[in-house]
């Protein structure tokens, strides 16, 4: 690659990261960068032309396009799952019961890694399996990151009472009343609620704009998590979560 094709990536890119504090006009990120006007205007065209920058025909202030947030959707997903996977393998090492990655479709949860000991008695979630967001602990955990209107608008299209058992919440405002307490703990715990006898502790998962993308879940039969037996669990999950996060750069 020749010196000038180099500068002229260098220039695209240092354009890119211009655009990223908000919409400019051509004279302001030639002003923001010290570049000739005429420069960056040649490269927001080639940009523009390949959709990673877009061009408002009112303002004509240009913004980010549709292809750069493609393409970081795409990396997201996938480092997302490389990440996740060793830190479930070492939450199950620690724990010796089954964890598990899930994320938010349409209005469940579903379940996209899952890591498990060899134990003959355990929790199974199988891969796309989808779960009640009301009375799942990563259900929960998912929503714990967004605002009580995003919340009721997830959960209008179910009909009340909602799933679970009777330990659940089971309407949107019992939903919200618990979420505000497990928002405090950073936490979420579903003692018996999906179905007697299991108990699961999840927690939110975030990425590098702090939005909720994921839980890590860990299931378990009651029997083996007896209310003195929990806390070390959930210290463990809202550690895995938390490393979780900063391996896919949260803040």
């Amino acid at each position: 690659m020749t010196a000038d094709s180099l500068s002229s990536v260098q220039r695209a890119l240092d354009v890119l990261r211009a655009l990223g504090s908000g919409p400019l006009r051509v004279q302001s990120v030639a002003e923001a960068l010290g570049k000739e006007k005429t420069q960056v205007s040649r490269t927001l065209k080639v940009l523009a032309e390949s959709g990673f920058v877009e061009r408002d025909p009112e303002s004509l202030e240009y913004r980010l396009g549709w292809q750069l947030f493609a393409l970081a959707s795409a990396a997201s997903d996938s480092r997302l799952l490389q990440q996740a996977s060793p830190v479930l393998r070492r939450l199950v090492r620690t724990l010796g019961e089954a964890a598990y990655l899930t994320v938010l479709s349409g209005n469940a949860a579903v379940t996209v890694l899952a890591e498990r000991p060899g134990r003959t008695l355990q929790a199974h979630e199988r891969i796309g399996r989808l779960s009640p967001l009301n009375c799942t602990a990563s259900g929960r955990a998912l929503l714990i990151g967004r605002p009580d209107d995003e919340v009721e608008m997830l959960l209008a299209a179910q009909p009340e009472p909602m799933p679970g058992t009777e330990r659940a919440p089971r309407t949107t405002t019992a939903v919200l009343d618990r979420l505000h307490a497990e928002r405090v703990a950073g936490h979420g715990m579903a003692i018996e609620e999906s179905e007697p006898g299991l108990v699961a502790v999840a927690a939110p998962v975030h990425d590098f704009h702090g939005t909720t993308v994921a839980a890590v879940n860990v299931s378990a039969p009651a029997f083996r998590l007896p209310p003195d037996a929990r806390a070390p669990v959930v210290t463990a999950v809202v550690d895995a979560a938390a490393r979780l996060s900063r391996a896919l750069g949260a803040p």
